[in-house]
């Protein structure tokens, strides 16, 4: 007879003995039974949820909460006005310019991270730029890897069904 031991994931569990089925209360109301009619046939009226609710009086408050924001920002409050300029004409994201530099498309991920090292060496590349290029060239690099892998396992799987 083997004894066995607790899993590394059970240690210092405590086991909690569940009620019978027998005193188990039945879901529900006890009171309803099947084929009954319902009690509410016309159903909840619409609008009566509590998010409903919150959703109209917030609305209803609506224009009491923007002209105040827009009163302390009159007055001189810099976060009022933030949030209002924020809302109207966004912050521009800053984008980087067009950077044209030889890059092989065909050579392997060792060689094209060599050539995007000596454009960023020879300042033909800004090395943020150089950061992105490298970044997806990993990921072209990792998607190849991912289609090899797939022909790799449909070769396989070929000659494993030929047999």
């Amino acid at each position: 007879m083997t004894v066995q031991s607790a899993p590394p994931w059970q240690t210092g569990k405590v086991t909690v003995e569940r009620a019978s089925t027998e005193t188990k209360r039945p879901a529900g109301n006890p009171n309803w039974y099947p084929g009954m009619r319902s009690p509410n046939p016309a159903g909840r009226p619409k609008g009566s949820s509590a998010r409903t609710k919150l959703v109209e009086r917030m609305l209803e408050d609506a224009d009491g909460v923007i002209d105040a924001v827009v009163a302390k920002a009159l007055e001189g409050d810099v976060g009022a006005a933030a949030l209002i300029l924020g809302r109207i004409a966004p912050a521009i994201k800053a984008q980087m310019e067009r950077v044209e530099f030889a890059l092989d498309p065909d050579a392997s991920t060792g060689d094209q991270l060599a050539q995007v090292l000596a454009a960023v060496a020879g300042g033909v590349l800004a090395p943020d730029a150089g950061r992105q290029i490298i970044e997806s060239v990993k990921v072209l690099s990792d998607v190849r890897v991912a289609e090899e892998l797939e022909a790799r396992i449909e070769a396989l799987e070929s000659c494993h069904a030929l047999r």
